[in-house]
């Protein structure tokens, strides 16, 4: 299994390869970047809610979507990157 992928990627040519490394680079920096993002949220909302526990509801809810609009963000990156590889 591993002499055919390595037979393979022998037989492209440079372009190709170096597409297919630039896209795992491009998806490991998308992944690394939504968890930095997520993890931003998570913080500065228990800090809100620490700061003023009655509006916790609002914050979580708020932090809420923009936890899921980060991931979709990063799912169309690491899509992008997966058209470029099999490109």
């Amino acid at each position: 299994m591993l002499l055919s992928i390595l037979t393979m990627l022998l037989a492209m040519d440079m372009g190709t390869g170096y597409a297919i490394m630039g896209s795992a680079i491009g998806a490991g920096l998308v992944a690394i970047g939504a968890g930095v993002g997520i993890g931003q949220i998570g913080g500065r909302a228990m800090e809100a809610i620490g700061r003023q526990p009655e509006v916790a509801g609002r914050v979580q809810s708020i932090a809420l979507v923009i936890a899921a609009l980060i991931e979709a963000i990063a799912l169309f990156g690491v899509v992008i990157c997966l058209l470029i590889s099999f490109k």
